[in-house]
């Protein structure tokens, strides 16, 4: 009997952040956007897929020592980017850029607790 796979050929499957406090990035995800974790151990969680927990994790979150700049950019979606921008201040992420408009839309970016530099996107 053969399985279909939830896994799309070349496309985007799993991310995985590096974050300096895992605690604290659990928390700030969480309480930015709504993130589950699953937790492995001391040094990583998974993120919960939005779909629920019987859908594969969709990243996770790795301990080290620093974050290294100049990764790639993930960009998170919103149906309402002021509400996401409050949001990520209340979670003790820091706005870096924006909000600002682009064609198609708006977006801003931010950094997390640990340095992690990311972007929210909204249609116009």
């Amino acid at each position: 009997m053969t399985q279909v796979s939830p896994h799309r050929h070349h496309a985007i499957d799993y991310v995985e952040l590096t974050v300096t406090d895992l605690e604290q990035a659990k928390r700030f995800y969480t309480e930015a956007f709504g993130w589950r974790f699953n937790d492995y151990g001391p040094g990583y969680a998974g993120i919960q897929s939005p779909q629920g927990e019987a859908a594969p994790e969709v990243g996770g979150l790795r301990t080290d020592q620093e974050v290294r700049a100049g990764g790639p950019l993930l960009l998170l979606y919103s149906t309402d980017l002021d509400r996401s921008v409050e949001a990520v201040k209340n979670a003790g992420g820091q706005v870096v850029n924006g909000p600002y408009e682009f064609p198609g839309g708006r977006r801003f970016h931010f950094t997390d607790p640990s340095g992690n530099e990311l972007g929210v996107w909204a249609e116009a």
